[in-house]
C-alpha cells in the first residue's frame, strides 16, 4: 500500500511549527550548551511533525469518501435525455 503524499497545507504547517516552535523555546529557555540546542531542535521538529500529520485532509478524495458510506454504491446521475425509452409489452 502506497503512502499518500503530504499536502501544501500539511507542509506549511508542519515548516511553521517548527521554526516557530524552535525560536521560542530557544528563547525562553536560554540555552547555549550544544546539548541544550539539540534538545530544542529535536522537540521542535517533533511537534512540527504532529501538527503535520493533524492537519485534516480536504482534497476531492477525502470529500467524496466522507459522502458516500462503505458499503454504499455511487450513484451518478443520468440526465433525461441521455435515458433509452421504455418499451411496455402489448396486452395479449
Amino acid at each position: 500500500m502506497a503512502m499518500p503524499r503530504p499536502t501544501v497545507a500539511q507542509f506549511a504547517y508542519g515548516s511553521c511549527t517548527v521554526v516557530f516552535s524552535a525560536l521560542a523555546l530557544l528563547l525562553l529557555s536560554r540555552t547555549s550548551s550544544g546539548p541544550g540546542i539539540a534538545a530544542v531542535a529535536v522537540s521542535a521538529l517533533v511537534l512540527g511533525l504532529l501538527v503535520a500529520m493533524t492537519v485534516p485532509h480536504t482534497g476531492p478524495r477525502a470529500a467524496a469518501a466522507a459522502r458516500t458510506a462503505p458499503g454504499e454504491p455511487v450513484r451518478t446521475p443520468v440526465a433525461a435525455a441521455d435515458r433509452e425509452p421504455v418499451r411496455e409489452r402489448a396486452a395479449s
